[in-house]
């Protein structure tokens, strides 16, 4: 049972990072959603807001820690230096606000 409420809350959490965190390429707006990296974001992120309050370095070194394929897979760069810095606010604080609804 801990694990499907732990799943549905990683998918929860998911949804919200992916409708409402984006990378910025070009001035154009690519939601994690359809990037596809909101829920290996959501994965990354879950356990720190389950176990303590959210450090904004933490959060920066897990967006470092993920790699955006570009170019078909050309290169790589890490989703940190994708998110404009208001959406690695933005995330923070809708970590901040999921904390306190769990």
């Amino acid at each position: 049972m801990a694990q499907t409420s732990s799943t549905e809350a990683i998918e929860a959490l998911a949804a919200e990072i992916g409708e409402n965190i984006y990378i910025d390429v070009a001035k154009w707006h690519l939601y994690l959603s359809n990037a596809h990296l909101h829920t290996v974001l959501a994965e990354q992120l879950y356990p720190m807001v389950t176990a303590k309050a959210i450090v904004e370095e933490d959060v920066v070194q897990v967006l470092q820690k993920i790699p955006v394929k570009l170019g078909g897979g050309k290169r790589e760069v890490p989703l940190a230096d994708l998110l404009p810095m208001q959406c690695q606010v933005n995330l923070i604080d809708l970590l901040e606000e999921f904390q306190r609804k769990l």
